[in-house]
């Protein structure tokens, strides 16, 4: 298949990436690449649909990902994946006599080895420059639920419509489902068998990155779990964290112990960010040295310098984000980065995914979610507007009109990057506003 068709192909399914920002796929094709890495290191803590995903639908992620590769005419493909996700593993190399260029690359079982920087690093040696992208070194990276909904694309043009989502946390029965899109996240709890505890919130995402929702919230191309936490919680207490408040925190409590630095992904790959510079600069009010304000550009947000490194309880990470959004609502431009190497004591600086899952205090959410693929019937969605990065997609029907499932019902502009949206269920479209349609049936 050529380069532009495949492409044509993925734009009219509104295919994206399946989870972080939700980067239009079309886009992300490129002829540069030499290699395509398929990311299922799946590193957030109790997520467990990549691997699931990966294991009962081997054959069609690697053709796939077969596919893909010719149309770029890259070298090689690369399955990243962890020693212990033992199912995915064997289902992968049961397959892989069946295609050419396939190979498996181990990831170490540390977080954050799902960053698609680091993940390049671990299974190519190849280093990404600080702001730069994977392509920049010859590398694309989907991840496994992305190159499923490449595959059904392929399968006579079948749009994204719905989402594999691990339901865990504080819930009765832990489980992996596929969702139409557009569902409400208080729907997933009660096919979860409800919640285990009274007094409760929930978290979109993992719980490094995802963040706080409500139960009327719905499901997007990007929503990978719904984690269902106890209002006291540590990081539901992160998530509610003031930014004044902390940064008076930082201000009387860091000690400048380097823990945030030393053991941040991208500061051990070169990579110019320095949590622990940022901290004392902000913290005493320096002006005279700006390098640590705009080298939050290069903060990747893993949350692992605030949720496990310090010692103090601190929020590095919640403020350099804070911060890097006021550089960019000012327009201050990217520094020019100083890449160095490689820190020779990166390997003996992984974070374990068991010490994390203690530190968070998950241990006793950490149980499997099985793979359920039955069929979920909802009598309503709201399909966002906007779950994607780009332009927001931009109806293409009225109240009142009758559309069938797989339809599209909002259109991007196709001299912008953007994606478009498809009917999740059958129905009738009884709401549009600028930011979702409403259907039901």
């Amino acid at each position: 298949m050529k380069l532009d068709e495949l492409k044509n192909i993925l734009h009219d399914c509104g295919v994206v990436g399946a989870g972080g920002a939700g980067f239009p796929s079309y886009a992300k094709l490129d002829a540069r690449a030499d290699t395509i890495i398929l990311n299922c290191a799946e590193c957030e803590p109790l997520l467990r649909l990549h691997r699931q995903v990966l294991e009962h639908h081997t054959r069609e992620i690697l053709t796939a990902l077969q596919i893909v590769s010719e149309a770029v005419e890259a070298n090689q493909v690369i399955i990243a994946v962890k020693p212990n996700y033992n199912k995915a593993v064997e289902a992968v190399e049961s397959q892989l006599p069946d295609f050419d260029n396939m190979r498996i690359g181990l990831l170490p079982n540390a977080y954050p080895a799902g960053d698609e920087v680091v993940t390049t690093y671990e299974v190519t040696g190849r280093v990404v420059p600080a702001g730069e992208l994977p392509i920049s070194v010859g590398v694309t990276v989907f991840n496994v639920e992305t190159m499923l909904n490449i595959w059904f694309a392929l399968q006579g043009g079948k749009p994204v419509v719905d989402k594999y989502i691990t339901i865990a946390g504080a819930v009765r029965n832990p489980v992996t489902l596929k969702v139409p899109l557009g569902i409400e996240a208080s729907k997933l709890v009660t096919l979860a068998g409800g919640a285990s505890i009274g007094d409760f919130v929930l978290i979109g995402g993992g719980p490094m990155t995802g963040g706080l929702i409500h139960p009327s919230d719905p499901v997007t191309k990007t929503t990978n779990a719904i984690l269902v936490m106890p209002q006291d919680h540590l990081i539901v207490k992160k998530r509610k964290s003031n930014p004044a408040l902390e940064m008076k925190r930082a201000m009387s409590a860091c000690c400048q112990c380097r823990m945030c630095t030393d053991l941040c992904p991208r500061y051990l790959l070169g990579h110019p960010i320095e949590p622990h510079s940022f901290m004392r600069s902000a913290s005493n009010g320096v002006t005279n040295n700006m390098e640590p304000y705009r080298n939050t550009y290069f903060c990747s947000a893993c949350g692992l310098c605030e949720m496990y490194s310090c010692f103090q309880g601190l929020s590095p990470r919640s403020l350099m984000v804070n911060f890097k959004s006021e550089l960019r609502d000012h327009q201050v431009p990217m520094p020019e980065a100083d890449q160095k190497p490689v820190n020779s004591q990166r390997s003996g600086r992984y974070v374990p995914m068991s010490r994390l899952i203690a530190r968070l205090g998950l241990s006793q959410y950490n149980n499997p979610a099985p793979l359920l693929e039955d069929e979920i019937t909802v009598s309503r969605v709201r399909l966002m507007l906007s779950q994607h990065v780009g332009a927001p997609a931009v109806p293409v029907v009225k109240i009142g009109d009758v559309v069938a499932r797989g339809q599209l019902v909002a259109a991007c502009d196709p001299s912008r990057l953007g994606a478009g949206i498809h009917a999740s269920i059958s129905g009738k479209v009884h709401g549009i506003t600028n930011r979702y349609i409403l259907i039901g049936n």
